[in-house]
């Protein structure tokens, strides 16, 4: 009974939420050394890659919310609509942009080393996702969010 009351007093779409957010982000320091055998901490923080952290997150929210408030309530419609914009964002805007730094980046490189522009801090290339990494991201974000209400129920 104390377990079911300890339960009850955690935020369990917030937890959801970052936890799903912790192990994507996470995951990708390790696929990068399984990739590249080597260690980069920056992973840890940066945008892009395998899976997306921002699906992750938007969706154990969305489906938390989902199953603590229900399907048909105004607040799970809204946390629906939020990760549709979010991961849109991540595959469309945010995908788009990285490439055009790629370029960007490319024209800056090739300028003459008298053009002003030459001394130019390179632009972040990796800002978005694919349509493969939202989708991991997403079904991760489920799995976490169900994964946490079973732990919570069977405790």
């Amino acid at each position: 009974m104390a377990a079911a009351a300890a339960a009850a007093a955690v935020n369990y779409p917030l937890v959801a939420a970052l936890v799903a957010f912790a192990l994507a982000q996470s995951s990708k320091f390790f696929t990068t050394w399984f990739k590249e055998k080597r260690w980069d901490a920056r992973q840890l923080i940066a945008s892009g890659g395998m899976p997306s952290s921002h699906s992750a997150t938007v969706t154990a929210l969305a489906v938390a919310i989902g199953i603590q408030e229900g399907y048909r309530s105004a607040t799970f419609a809204t946390s629906v609509i939020i990760a549709c914009v979010v991961m849109h964002d991540a595959f469309g805007v945010r995908l788009h942009a990285g490439k055009q730094a790629e370029v960007l980046n490319q024209i800056v490189y090739e300028l003459p080393e008298e053009h002003p522009l030459s001394e130019t801090k390179p632009l972040r290339e990796i800002l978005g996702h694919t349509v493969p990494q939202v989708v991991a991201g997403c079904i991760l974000g489920i799995l976490i969010a169900v994964v946490m209400r079973l732990a919570l129920w069977s405790s």
